[in-house]
């Protein structure tokens, strides 16, 4: 097999669109997705075959390398022979802990085929199954590799009967996620089987494993295994059984070339007209189309800017053409088409469609952005699996730092859409909000590799406000007496607070879109047509007036008055979530000159505020799904762990030789989590957790945590009442 050092030499093969495969290895975290792509990169010749499982090359941070785990996801091309044919795949290595999903979100738009890597001790876990159902929603097809059969050999000493029963109950829960997420059409045809080839075993750390097609065209049986293990003889696996060959001949002969996976693909992560000029372009895949890119990944390099990579669609990118931002009339030079190479770049000067490209000179854009230069309806948005839910307060130690800082939470922000940085204009605190304290932790470092030294707050968990019952219309009076606002809220239904949360209805959409989903889910008519704003967090402001004077002179100042009160809510100024603001009467001023921003803002908040506290509000915080598998004998330490902490059991179930407990528990009590379980099951227990919903906190802690949160927000400690906004 050739050994290939540059992409620049197999330039030819990217233009050829069977002989390409994007790709993207996803998992829990730990289950070996990084080793595994050593191998791949050993057989392109990128890797000493003595380093694969042990360089993990694609962590090439130094934080990735200690820390044993990926953070960012990182993308390479691989040369390939099957049969004599040329191959180039495209692979994306994404991170497994659930702190870092955002990435794994943004991956899955650019790739169309998934190797779902799983640990043959530790099976199906938490992660896995949100990875799974976030590449069945992008319709990206999985194939399976089970990797680690080694530990049931030497560490569980298992016969070869239990061996496979095993590795079939792993191939078994895999196909009841994609039996459970995938679509009608794709549920049978994407399963996966030992038998047509879907799935590998074998061992990423000794570089073996095989398809059953492969076992049986090259005379291996199980046995053979069970015997080089016994004699110690490593060797003839890797030589008989060479990993590379079962996962790259699986991609090759399971995964869709582009031009095949846009045709179904299209349809599902665009909204424009499948029938216009670029609809076609996109679902062929046509080189000489306008040029559609989605830009799935963007990091911000010292010396060369701001580097935008993601998948092309249609056409070709080249150097020196003019590409706009879509939705945000930005018009940008490309300066330089490249592919990334782990953590190098090779210049390409022109792609076609079909690859993934990384082109400089577009500064302005970011993850989720599409790129053309014809005016088209932009892709989807990306829609992320959890939402930030831990925050700590930094500040530089040296003044002098402080622009540094600024700029240097700008460009994280840049690289990580999921890392919410803010300032707290009354205290002069820069806030970063993250997914989990590791999340937090990883921003901290890079912060101090970039030479600033910081002071940070222990972390703190993010609260949201919302309302159980109907509230009162209340009159809020602009500051000059000349202006009257009424507003009532009621509680948002939850399942349309999901559909904002998922991306699909937002701000930007179109209201006659927006008024037949809502239609769809029980919503008046009339109340439908008229939404005036639509908050990310999951608000709707609804406008139910009937003639009222200069009201569409001060909409935009109705709403920036909404906004005003969604970022912070009456109880404890956090964000609020699921309120529906319902938009009753306005006597408005007919001299502009006293219906400006200053006299309609205050009545809008006024009015909003007193409806609030009148609707019964109560504090959402954020709960976690934990999941542990650990041997029966310790179920009664983790369940006692779990309920300690205001947890609570989901479920038990029992496989063969391990007990898996999932539960839920406040995020509020998982800051020494891995301590308690480690000491409580002396480190036997394999566990995750990750986002799960908002919930109310108890009555009996509710005073005390608004009375903590106010404290530390430096606000008077007694809760406002409805006399303080209205009369």
């Amino acid at each position: 097999m050739p050994r290939v050092k540059r992409i620049s030499e197999v330039l030819e093969i990217l233009r050829q669109k069977d002989c390409i495969r994007n790709i993207g290895t996803i998992a829990h975290v730990d289950h070996g997705k990084t080793t595994t792509t050593d191998s791949l990169l050993a057989a392109a010749g990128l890797l000493s075959p003595t380093l694969a499982g042990k360089a993990l090359a694609l962590d090439y941070l130094e934080e990735e390398q200690q820390r044993q785990m990926t953070i960012k996801a990182a993308n390479i091309s691989l040369y390939y022979e099957m049969d004599g044919k040329p191959y180039i795949i495209n692979m994306i290595d994404t991170p497994g802990h659930v702190d870092f999903s955002g990435r794994v979100t943004r991956a899955l738009r650019a790739i169309d085929g998934a190797i779902v890597v799983v640990d043959a001790v530790e099976g199906v876990m938490t992660q896995t199954e949100t990875v799974v159902r976030q590449a069945l929603e992008e319709r990206v097809r999985p194939v399976l590799y089970i990797n680690k059969v080694d530990r049931l050999i030497k560490e569980l000493r298992l016969t070869p009967e239990k061996i496979q029963e095993t590795l079939a109950r792993i191939v078994m829960e895999v196909n009841r996620l994609i039996e459970m997420y995938a679509e009608p059409e794709y549920r049978e045809k994407w399963k996966v089987s030992f038998q047509n080839g879907t799935v590998a075993m074998g061992s990423a750390k000794d570089r073996w494993g095989f398809t059953v097609p492969q076992a049986q065209k090259r005379g291996i049986k199980f046995s053979d295994v069970m015997r080089a293990f016994q004699n110690n003889d490593i060797a003839w696996l890797q030589e008989n059984a060479p990993l590379h060959e079962a996962i790259l001949e699986m991609v090759i002969n399971h995964h869709p070339p582009p031009h095949v996976a846009q045709k179904y693909r299209i349809p599902k992560i665009w909204k424009g007209d499948v029938d216009s000029e670029v609809g076609q372009a996109m679902l062929s895949c046509d080189e000489s189309g306008p040029p559609v890119m989605i830009v799935t990944d963007v990091k911000v390099d010292p010396q060369a800017g701001v580097v935008a990579t993601g998948r092309l669609f249609s056409g070709t990118v080249k150097e020196g053409d003019t590409i706009e931002i879509v939705g945000r009339n930005i018009s940008k030079r490309i300066q330089q088409v490249t592919v990334y190479m782990g953590p190098n770049r090779e210049i390409v000067g022109s792609l076609p469609a079909g690859n993934i490209p990384a082109l400089l000179g577009i500064d302005d854009a970011r993850a989720g952005d599409t790129l053309s230069i014809v005016d088209m309806v932009p892709f989807e948005s990306l829609k992320y699996v959890s939402e930030p839910v831990v925050t700590i307060s930094i500040e530089p130690k040296n003044s002098r730092d402080l622009p540094k800082l600024v700029d240097f939470l700008g460009k994280l922000s840049i690289e990580d859409p999921t890392l919410v940085t803010t300032v707290r204009p009354e205290t002069g605190e820069y806030l970063i909000s993250g997914m989990g304290t590791l999340h937090l932790e990883i921003a901290l470092t890079w912060i101090a590799k970039a030479g600033i030294e910081v002071v940070a707050s222990k972390p703190i968990i993010l609260y949201r406000e919302t309302v159980s019952e109907k509230g009162k219309v209340f009159e809020g009076k602009s500051p000059n007496k000349h202006n009257r606002i009424y507003l009532q809220v009621e509680p948002l239904e939850p399942e349309i607070v999901e559909l904002i949360r998922k991306g699909e209805i937002f701000e930007e959409m179109d209201r006659k879109q927006v008024a037949k989903i809502l239609r769809d889910y029980g919503w008046d008519a009339d109340m439908a047509r008229n939404v005036w704003c639509i908050d990310p967090r999951g608000n709707i402001l609804v406008d139910m007036t009937k003639g009222i004077q200069y009201l569409h002179e001060s909409k935009a100042l109705i709403i920036a008055g909404f906004q005003d009160v969604m970022e912070r809510g009456p109880l404890a100024e956090e964000p609020m979530r699921g309120i529906k603001a319902i938009l009753v009467n306005a006597e408005l001023h007919e001299d502009p000159v006293h219906r400006g921003y200053a006299q309609i803002v205050p009545a809008t908040r006024r009015s909003l505020y007193a409806s609030i506290l009148s609707a019964d509000p109560i504090l959402l915080e954020p709960v976690l799904k934990i999941e542990v598998k650990v041997t029966s004998d310790l179920l009664g330490a983790v369940t006692s762990v779990i309920t300690s902490k205001r947890g609570r059991i989901l479920n038990v179930a029992q496989q063969e030789y391990i007990t898996v407990v999932t539960g839920e528990m406040p995020a509020a009590e998982t800051f020494d989590l891995s301590e308690v379980i480690r000491s409580a099951t002396m480190g036997k227990a394999f566990w995750a957790t990750e986002f799960y919903a908002w919930k109310p906190v108890p009555a009996s802690l509710k005073d005390k945590v608004i009375q903590e949160i106010r404290k530390r927000k430096g606000l008077a400690l007694k809760i406002p009442e409805i006399s303080d906004f209205v009369e």
